[in-house]
């Protein structure tokens, strides 16, 4: 039941999509568009130097509560992705509570296929496309690239998206990490996603990711316990699901180092670029 309610949610996004309209350009050269009628449902969109320019597309963090899409303002991601020759769209998503982690992980898919079915006019390459998130931004492009309701929900499958970085999230086994993680965090945890055990399964990236799976993971972190525990335990359930899965970790701890790796990404003298840029260019080719 629970997943048909997924595939139906979903499946309303992607119609609405089809219909929706750009919101207009950005002072900064980049478009916004929407992909549905909620006003989070939206989507800026930056082209690269070239027509058939790979696509990187970023989900924010936020705690599943907050964040916005205008993160990516003139951040060190965007000029060096571009410099780089990608394309790239930051996602905004409806939030908790008004909205579910769910319908969240269903409008990351809904923003993917939007983007995908507009490729011509926005010029990039509908055949090379990443994931990448930061946080809570992490979980949902990791359950999306594990349970395949979300995009399938959304007209595409795993073979639509060439790879999945997820930056220093850790809510990959959401019961795990209630239990070992930070109590800081719990409220939050509990907020996004309830008390159900059945529930937590379900939106556990790790206990999602018996095959298939989107076929290549790049898994960064910064060196916290609850991180490395988290994206090693990830990592291990999806090369046994089949998938090519990288664990990396950086210096920082806290929320300083877990702030820093969004922030600093792009920055050529930050080590997390060169790993992503490795990543990007083998799986693009």
């Amino acid at each position: 039941m629970a997943r048909k309610l997924i595939l139906g949610l979903a499946a309303a996004a992607l119609a609405i999509s089809a219909a929706a309209a750009s919101r207009g350009a950005r002072d900064d050269g980049g478009q916004a568009l929407s992909y549905g009628t909620d006003r989070l449902q939206a989507v800026d969109y930056w082209a690269g130097p070239a027509r058939d320019a790979p696509l990187v597309v970023f989900v924010h963090g936020g705690g599943w509560k907050r964040g916005d899409k205008r993160m990516m303002d003139g951040s060190a991601k965007l000029d060096h992705w571009r410099a780089q020759g990608y394309a790239v769209a930051s996602v905004n998503y409806r939030l908790v509570p008004e909205a579910t982690v769910e319908q969240q992980a269903a409008d990351v898919a809904s923003a993917v296929a939007h983007l995908k079915a507009r490729s011509g006019s926005l010029g990039f390459d509908p055949e090379r496309i990443a994931l990448v998130g930061h946080s809570a931004g992490a979980h949902l492009v990791a359950l999306v690239g594990t349970d395949p309701a979300y995009l399938q929900g959304a007209g595409l499958s795993f073979s639509d998206i060439d790879g999945v970085v997820p930056l220093d999230g850790a809510a990959y086994d959401v019961a795990a990490q209630l239990t070992d993680g930070p109590r800081i965090m719990h409220r939050t945890y509990r907020e996004a996603f309830g008390t159900d055990p059945a529930r937590h399964a379900r939106l556990s990236p790790t206990l999602q990711a018996g095959a298939p799976n989107v076929a290549r993971f790049l898994i960064l972190h910064v060196r916290r316990d609850d991180g490395e525990r988290q994206s090693e335990a990830l990592a291990t359930a999806l090369r046994q699901g089949g998938a090519s899965a990288e664990v990396q970790a950086f210096a920082g701890t806290g929320l300083r180092g877990h702030a820093q790796i969004n922030r600093e990404m792009g920055d050529p003298d930050y080590p997390a670029t060169a790993a992503l840029d490795r990543f990007l260019a083998g799986i693009f080719g």
